[in-house]
C-alpha cells in the first residue's frame, strides 16, 4: 500500500504538468505572433526604407551620356563674301557625344516632402496590419468560448455519471442482499450509457474547435487541453487600432498637402557638359573638337492655372471622407458596446435566478434519493429529477460563459483587450 502511495505521488504531478492549461490572453498573444500577416510589418519597413532611399537620391548629381548623328537639309551660311576671307559652311552631317551632369541646388524642399509622404504611407500601412491582427481576437473569442462551453458540458455530464455510479453501487448492494429487485439498476446503467454517448459526441466536437484554435495560435493543442474561464473586468479606457489608423490617414493626407505647397517653388540646378563633336561649339570649324559648358539653371512655374489649389481641395475632401469614416466607426462601436452591455446585464440577472433554481432542484433531488432508496419512486422518476438538477447546472454554466464571452467582446470592441 505504501509503495502504491509513493507511485501516485510521483505520477500525478507528471500527469498534471503534461495537461495543457490555456488562457484567453495566451491565445490572443500567440495568434498575433503566429498569423502570417505579421511578416507584413518587416516587409512594409523594408519597402519604405528602399523607397525613401530612392527619393533621397534626387539630391545626388545625375550623369547622362548622350550621342547623336544627324544630317541637315540646310546649314547656316554667311550670305556676303569678304575679300581675302573664305568661310566654309558647316557640314550637313553632324556628330556629337556629350557627358551631362546636373546637380540640384534648391527645389523648395520637394525631396524631403516626398520622403515624408512615404514615411506617412509606411505608418498607415503598418497600422492596417495592426487592425487586421486585432480583429482576429473576435475569431479567437468565438472558438475559445465554444470550446469552453463544450468542456463545461463534458465536466457536468461526467459529474452526473459519477452520481449514477454511486446509485448503481448502492442498488447492486441491495440486490445482493435481496432488498431490491434484480432489474432495478438496469435503468440507471442505460442512462449512464446515454451519458457516455453524449460525452463521446462532445469530445469530437471539442477536437474540431481545438484544431481551429490551434491553427490560429500556431500552438498544437491536445484534446485534453483545459481552457480557463477568463476573468474579464471591464477596463475604463482604451483605443481601437482602427481609430489610430484613421488618424494616420489624416496625417498622410496632411503631408501630401505640404508637398503640393512646394510644387511651384523655384528650382535651381548647376550643370556641366563635356563633349566631342563635329562641329563643336564653333559652328564654323568643320572638324571634330572637344568642348565643355558649365552653368546654372533656374525655373519657376509662376502660374499653374490653379492646379495646386484644386489638388489641395481634393485632399481636403479626402480628409473629410476619412473623418466621416471615423465618425461612422465610432457610432457603430458605441451601438455594439450598448448591445454587449445589455447582454451582460441580462446574463447577470439570469445567473441569479439560476442559483435559486439549482438550490430548489438540489432539495428535490435529495428527497427523491430517499424515496428511491425506499422504493417510493421508480428509477425513471429519480433519473428525471437528477436530469432536472444537471440541466439547471448546465444552464447556469452556459449563462456564465455567455457573460464572460460578452465581457471579452466588450473589451475588444472598446479597444482594451490585451
Amino acid at each position: 500500500m505504501k509503495q502504491k502511495f509513493l507511485f501516485l505521488l510521483v505520477v500525478l504531478p507528471l500527469w498534471s504538468s503534461a495537461q495543457q492549461i490555456i488562457t484567453l490572453e495566451q491565445c490572443y498573444q500567440q495568434t498575433a505572433a503566429n498569423y502570417p500577416m505579421v511578416k507584413q510589418r518587416e516587409l512594409i519597413d523594408s519597402k519604405n526604407e528602399l523607397e525613401v532611399k530612392s527619393i533621397n537620391k534626387a539630391n545626388l548629381p545625375t550623369i547622362q551620356l548622350n550621342a547623336q548623328a544627324t544630317y541637315q537639309s540646310d546649314v547656316t551660311q554667311v550670305p556676303a563674301r569678304i575679300p581675302g576671307f573664305e568661310i566654309d559652311p558647316p557640314n550637313n552631317d553632324q556628330y556629337k557625344a556629350t557627358l551631362d551632369v546636373n546637380q540640384v541646388i534648391y527645389n523648395g524642399g520637394k525631396t524631403s516632402a516626398r520622403a515624408n509622404i512615404k514615411q506617412a504611407e509606411n505608418n498607415t500601412q503598418k497600422q492596417q496590419v495592426e487592425v487586421s491582427l486585432y480583429q482576429l481576437k473576435q475569431e479567437v473569442n468565438a472558438y475559445y468560448f465554444t470550446i469552453l462551453q463544450v468542456q463545461e458540458q463534458m465536466a457536468l455530464l461526467e459529474s452526473k455519471s459519477e452520481v449514477l455510479t454511486k446509485r448503481i453501487d448502492e442498488l447492486q448492494s441491495g440486490i445482493a442482499n435481496g432488498a431490491v429487485l434484480p432489474a432495478s439498476d438496469q435503468v440507471l446503467k442505460a442512462e449512464q450509457l446515454k451519458i457516455k454517448q453524449q460525452i463521446t459526441g462532445l469530445k469530437y466536437q471539442k477536437r474540431q474547435y481545438i484544431n481551429q484554435l490551434s491553427a490560429l495560435t500556431g500552438d498544437t493543442l491536445t484534446d485534453d487541453a483545459e481552457l480557463q474561464m477568463p476573468v474579464n473586468p471591464i477596463a475604463n479606457s482604451g483605443i481601437r487600432p482602427e481609430l489610430k489608423y484613421y488618424d494616420l490617414q489624416q496625417q498622410q493626407l496632411e503631408t501630401s498637402k505640404t508637398l503640393i505647397g512646394k510644387t511651384n517653388a523655384p528650382n535651381i540646378y548647376a550643370f556641366a557638359q563635356g563633349g566631342y563633336g563635329n562641329p563643336g561649339l564653333n559652328m564654323l570649324d568643320n572638324t571634330f573638337q572637344p568642348f565643355y559648358m558649365v552653368g546654372v539653371k533656374f525655373n519657376w512655374t509662376v502660374f499653374d492655372w490653379n492646379q495646386s489649389k484644386t489638388d489641395r481641395q481634393a485632399l481636403q475632401v479626402a480628409q473629410e471622407m476619412v473623418e466621416n469614416q471615423k465618425e461612422t466607426f465610432t457610432f457603430n462601436t458605441n451601438r455594439k458596446l450598448d448591445e454587449l452591455q445589455q447582454e451582460m446585464d441580462k446574463n447577470r440577472e439570469i445567473i441569479a435566478t439560476d442559483n435559486e433554481i439549482i438550490a430548489l432542484r438540489e432539495k428535490v433531488l435529495t428527497a427523491s434519493e430517499s424515496q428511491f432508496k425506499n422504493g417510493v419512486i421508480t428509477a425513471s422518476d429519480y433519473i428525471q429529477e437528477l436530469s432536472n438538477l444537471f440541466e439547471a447546472k448546465t444552464n447556469k454554466k452556459t449563462h456564465e460563459i455567455q457573460l464572460a464571452y460578452a465581457q471579452a467582446n466588450y473589451n475588444i470592441t472598446q479597444g482594451t483587450a490585451q
